[in-house]
C-alpha cells in the first residue's frame, strides 16, 4: 500500500536536487539527535488520507547557500517543505486515485519521536533532515454488507488466553526484549580481523522494519525512532497474542 511518507520522500528527493544550489542529495540515514536551533514545519492533511506530517532540519543548513543569497532562510525552506508537502499530496492522488490536500502549514518544535531520517548530502557538507509521519486514511467504526446492514468490526486480541489459563501469574514476570536491526553471517576468519573502523552491511535495508525479540521469538516488527535522545520502536506489526507466549518458554 502507497503511503504519503512514500510519496514525500520521492517528491522531496526530487525537488530538493531542482531547487537547491548543487543538487543535493536526500539519502536515507539513521535516526540521530538535532542540534539546538534546529527548526520544524508540520503540514494538517485532510481528505483520504488525514493528520500531521512533520519535517526537522539541522540549523546548521540555514548557514549553507543551498537555497541562494535570500534574506530570510528559514522562511525560504518552509516555502520548499511547503510545496513539498502540497506536491507530495498530488503524487499520493496520482499514485492512488485518492485526494488529500494540505489545509494548514505551520512552524512546530522539534519532535523527541520520528518515522524518518535522512541526510541532505552536497559538496558542501551533509544535513539531517527527520520527518515524523502522523498520516492514515480515517478508520470507520463499522463497515456495511451487500444488504445494507452493519456489520461490527472483529475486536482486536480475540485469541487471548481466557480467564484461568493461569497467564495472569505471570503477567509480573521481566524479560529481556532485544532490538535486531539485522544480522549476517560472517566467517570466523572476517570477525578475527575486524578492526575499529570497519562496517559490517547487514541483510536489511535502512527502510526495513527492524525486529523486536524475546528469548528467540519475533514478537513485533517496527520503525526506529528517537524517544527522549534515546533510540525506540514505533510498532507497526505484532504476533499474536499465543505466539508471543511462546517466546517465554525458552526462558523457563
Amino acid at each position: 500500500m502507497t503511503t504519503y511518507l512514500e510519496c514525500w520522500t520521492a517528491v522531496a528527493k526530487s525537488l530538493f536536487a531542482q531547487a537547491l544550489t548543487g543538487e543535493p542529495e536526500l539519502v536515507d540515514s539513521l535516526p540521530r539527535p538535532m542540534e539546538a536551533g534546529s527548526f520544524g514545519f508540520a503540514a494538517m492533511l485532510d481528505g483520504e488520507q488525514q493528520g500531521r506530517f512533520s519535517a526537522f532540519v539541522d540549523a546548521a543548513i540555514l548557514d549553507a547557500p543551498l537555497l541562494g543569497e535570500v534574506v530570510d532562510q528559514k522562511a525560504a525552506w518552509a516555502e520548499l517543505l511547503r510545496e513539498v508537502c502540497e506536491a507530495a499530496a498530488s503524487e499520493w492522488l496520482t499514485r492512488t486515485g485518492r485526494s488529500c490536500r494540505v489545509v494548514r502549514f505551520e512552524a512546530v518544535e522539534a519532535a523527541s519521536q520520528v518515522s524518518q531520517a535522512f541526510q541532505l548530502q552536497s559538496g558542501d557538507g551533509a544535513w539531517t533532515v527527520l520527518v515524523r509521519d502522523e498520516v492514515r486514511s480515517p478508520k470507520p467504526s463499522a463497515s456495511t454488507d451487500a444488504r445494507g446492514q452493519t456489520e461490527t468490526l472483529p475486536l482486536p486480541g480475540t485469541d487471548d488466553p481466557g480467564p484461568g489459563s493461569g497467564v495472569e501469574l505471570l503477567l509480573d514476570v521481566e524479560l529481556e526484549a532485544t532490538l535486531r536491526f539485522g544480522c549476517r553471517e560472517m566467517p570466523l576468519l572476517e570477525l578475527l580481523e575486524l578492526g575499529p573502523g570497519d562496517v559490517v552491511q547487514l541483510d536489511r535495508g535502512v527502510s526495513d522494519p527492524v525486529d523486536l525479540i524475546v528469548g528467540d521469538k519475533i514478537v513485533a516488527r517496527g520503525e526506529v525512532v528517537l524517544v527522549n535522545g534515546n533510540f525506540g520502536l514505533r510498532v507497526t506489526e505484532v504476533a499474536a497474542p499465543r505466539k508471543r507466549l511462546e517466546s517465554i518458554r525458552c526462558l523457563f
